[in-house]
């Protein structure tokens, strides 16, 4: 027998005479070129993560297939973000099925430089890319998806969204027809149930089979098709899902009828098929309606902290996001994030598109630009007329498109690995249970043998982390902690050190602890200090900002905001700076009791504003319960005025450091995790972004406005701090409920694969039992997870 030969690329026979270049073997020109693509790229490390994962590719032209992308107003519905030379595209991939295919399409900029960035929604088979417009057309990135057959599917319902409504109906047909056939064949197979039966002629009970095993055919052709393919494909690349067992269990039991039916050895187990594939779509079908009825997602994103500042009658007021309707007037400060597409109106914007595109470079807008949602102002406060309905999800999204994987080990890759090794268990226990009873008792060896593969299912065992997680996440919402991924949930329990930033976070400031010392200032400089204090989000700043009640009558230029340093901008030909002593050239050795923010009028020191710190209500107890379980630790980039006053709340193991830059922040939280601590870094997100990032964990303080960190992990609201303690407690109870879950489980599993084994479970029962299971586990990881946060 002649050796079979691989192809490299997609694992294929090569045939007799494969296709050679530089020593390695291929099925086809196609998958050839696809590996010297990669190869001339340096992207070989896609074969080193799975042997032969790539697709056979079919050599073509693509010629015009793709032309229509061209047309512009099919570009449009495809593209939801253009600006400037960048432009954004989601497609749905369906040939995404291995890590080297997240691999390869996350590296998409290595095949072509105009690519910028990819990232790979796994289990929606999504590639999202950002690419320059102005060097490569929409036409030319899908045609590259092409070249390395990953084919996006572009159709109606990929523009209109529809797309889960067509896949929704599409399993209600084939329930339709399951139920008909499995009602049908039932009645065929009566006379094998009910005394009587062995009356009937044997050629009435040939013409009932034959009609069964016809009926079957839309039963294995259509209905049960997905479970097959999927089991086909997976195979292909040799790759084993829980859909295997399955579909071996519906080819034995209609292979086995069939022979029974066309050799007239006896009825077969038709009714057997059909109630098994029905009882199977009609359990996916009923476990969608019960994730959605539990469905945190929807609230998730309901929750989702980013507020306004709406222009009411020349007057800023606060309202909520999805309150915001188009031809509102938004107010956008200096470092806030854009939450809705709209026009510029009023003032000149310098827009950052870093958190959307990844490029940090700031484009300048005049009044009437458009400007899209994800941007963030640098510079002074713009107004904006919103044009487009404010999508939740579409931040959310942005949110989490940041981030970069730790590399730990946490519990969700332990579960893919026991879901992995879980189906080779359960085909060698079916096959075992087979052996069995084909040599003690013939008649239960197929039924013993279909059950087992039916009734096992680590389903439950996978859902039972993203449902707890995701009520837990909707409980932390409720209450006014967002969190910005479910991971956020098992982190939060893992973590051992505590960092505080002060100003902002442990402390806040209102408008009556400000205080004016120096030269008294006339109106127009008065008026000057509101505005120049009203473009930035420093705590500080807002402070003095409402402690002055003198309207603002002057046009703000050339602002400026350097972090833990000060702001500047130009009145007229004033320059007017406020800041630390060093910003404004002031020379003082004084020590300061309070915080203080100078000011100068063309360069020279007028006075100084000062702010009282107030403690956050709750601190004392927050302080004592957190220091006698975790290490603490304070930075600030205020002077050591709070000193003594800290050591009071915290206890003398407090580790404090002050006059620290945001950089200082970041080299110190990277200096704990360089020293093995899992660090959750806690600030408001403005002068302390770099930190946020680098910890382990990064929750964000968010006072009136809830300020949008894009590099925190989780938004806490201010007026909710004292519960820090309760919601470290309550994620170390969800990682219980969730062993809990795994217990459940595996119970289930081992009680029913031994029923199964004995031959005392039919293979419907088996069907019905599957779902239930994994049913069973949502519904106690959603009350037990609920019952948990009761007290929140």
């Amino acid at each position: 027998m002649s050796e079979i030969i691989e192809c490299i690329h997609c694992g294929e026979n090569c045939g007799k005479h494969p296709i050679v270049w530089e020593g390695k073997n291929f099925c086809c020109e196609g998958c050839k070129t696809v590996y010297q693509l990669l190869n001339e790229n340096k992207l070989n490390t896609y074969y080193d993560i799975y042997d032969a994962p790539g697709i056979k590719v079919d050599v073509q032209d693509f010629g015009k297939k793709y032309a229509y992308l061209d047309n512009e107003e099919i570009s449009k519905k495809l593209v939801y973000f253009k600006e400037g030379e960048y432009s954004k595209v989601k497609l749905y991939v369906p040939d995404i099925h291995c890590s080297s295919c997240i691999w390869l399409l996350e590296n998409l900029f290595l095949l072509n430089k105009s690519i910028t960035q990819s990232t790979v929604n796994f289990i929606k088979k999504e590639v999202d890319i950002t690419f320059k417009n102005a060097d490569i057309s929409l036409r030319e990135v899908v045609e590259l998806l092409a070249s390395i057959h990953y084919i996006p599917m572009i159709s109606l319902e990929s523009i209109t969204g529809e797309q889960n409504k067509s896949e929704n109906k599409t399993l209600i047909i084939k329930i339709g027809i399951a139920g008909f056939v499995f009602g049908n064949t039932m009645l065929l197979s009566m006379p094998d149930y009910i005394p009587g039966g062995e009356l009937l002629t044997k050629e009435f009970k040939n013409f009932f089979g034959y009609i069964n095993l016809f009926l079957s055919l839309p039963i294995i052709l259509y209905c049960g098709n997905d479970y097959l393919l999927s089991a086909y494909k997976n195979l292909k690349h040799k790759m084993v899902n829980i859909d295997l067992p399955i579909s071996i269990g519906i080819l034995t039991i209609f292979f086995e009828s069939a022979y029974e039916i066309l050799s007239s050895t006896g009825t077969g187990y038709m009714d057997s098929l059909a109630g098994l594939v029905f009882f199977l779509l009609l359990g996916k079908w009923y476990q969608n309606k019960t994730y959605q009825a539990l469905s945190f997602e929807r609230d998730y994103k309901s929750y989702f902290p980013v507020a306004v500042s709406k222009l009411v009658d020349g007057e800023e007021v606060i309202i909520q996001l999805n309150e915001i309707a188009v031809g509102d007037q938004i107010i956008v400060h200096n470092q806030e994030l854009i939450p809705a597409d709209g026009i510029l109106t009023k003032g000149e914007a310098n827009i950052n598109y870093s958190f959307v595109t990844g490029e940090s470079k700031p484009v300048f807008k005049r009044s009437g630009d458009e400007l899209y949602a994800g941007g963030k102002q640098i510079g002074s406060t713009i107004v904006i007329e919103v044009v487009k309905e404010v999508m939740q999800s579409k931040l959310t999204q942005l949110w989490n498109q940041d981030g970069s994987s730790s590399g730990e080990k946490d519990l969700t890759t332990i579960i893919d690995r026991i879901s992995k090794n879980f189906t080779f268990i359960i085909l060698a226990t079916a096959f075992s249970a087979a052996v069995y009873w084909f040599f003690n008792d013939t008649s239960l060896a197929l039924i013993s043998f279909t059950s087992v593969l039916i009734v096992a299912c680590p389903c439950a065992l996978a859902l039972s982390i993203p449902f707890t997680y995701g009520n837990i996440m909707q409980a932390f919402g409720r209450i006014g902690f967002y969190l910005k991924k479910s991971e956020v949930v098992e982190k939060l329990s893992k973590m051992d050190t505590i960092v505080f930033d002060k100003t902002g976070t442990i402390t806040h400031i209102d408008a009556l602890s400000v205080k004016y010392h120096g030269k008294e200032l006339s109106s127009d400089e008065i008026s000057w200090v509101k505005n120049l204090s009203r473009q930035s989000q420093h705590p500080l700043s807002k402070a003095i900002f409402d402690s002055i009640e003198s309207p603002i009558n002057n046009k703000i230029e050339d602002y400026m905001e350097i972090a833990s340093s000060g702001i500047k901008a130009v009145f007229g030909n004033n320059k007017v700076k406020m800041g630390s002593a060093s910003f404004v050239n002031y020379d003082t050795k004084d020590k300061a009791n309070s915080s203080i923010v100078y000011l100068s009028v063309n360069d020279k020191v007028l006075g100084w504003y000062s702010v009282e710190n107030k403690y956050r209500e709750g601190v004392d107890n927050l302080a004592n319960s957190l220091g006698k379980q975790f290490e603490l630790h304070i930075i600030s980039g205020d002077n050591d005025a709070e000193a003594e006053r800290l050591k009071h709340i915290f206890g003398d193991k407090l580790i404090m450091h002050f006059d620290q830059s945001p950089m200082d922040k970041y080299n110190y939280i990277k200096s704990l995790k360089e020293q093995g601590k899992k660090v959750l870094m806690v600030g408001d997100g403005l002068n302390d972004a770099g930190a946020l990032k680098e910890s382990y964990i990064g929750i964000s303080i968010a006072d009136d406005v809830f300020n949008f960190s894009p590099a925190s992990d989780a938004i806490l609201e201010a007026k909710q701090f004292h519960r820090l303690p309760k919601l470290i407690d309550y994620s170390k109870k969800g990682i219980k409920i969730v062993y809990a879950s795994f217990v459940i489980s595996f119970l289930y599993n081992i009680i029913g694969i031994s029923f199964a084994v004995s031959g005392q479970l039919s293979p419907i029962i088996a069907a019905i039992l599957m779902p239930i299971s994994s049913i069973t586990v949502v519904a106690f990881v959603t009350i037990a997870a609920r019952f948990a946060m009761r007290k929140l």
